[in-house]
């Protein structure tokens, strides 16, 4: 089918796919992190404060 002739679903098809979406995806959007993301981000953190930094000190 070419996409000129696709239709967008009806209005409760999309709703039922997006309530399908929020209860898979909803506990994992709760779960903690690894601690190896978390570790990660404050590394990325680090280097983004040391550069600003740099920045500064000019």
């Amino acid at each position: 089918m070419s996409d000129s002739k696709r239709t967008s679903p009806a209005p409760h098809v999309v709703e039922e796919i997006d309530r399908n979406l929020r209860k898979a995806f909803g506990q994992l959007a709760e779960e903690p992190l690894p601690d190896r993301f978390t570790d990660l981000l404050a590394q990325l953190r680090a280097v983004d404060s040391k550069k600003e930094g740099d920045v500064n000190d000019r």
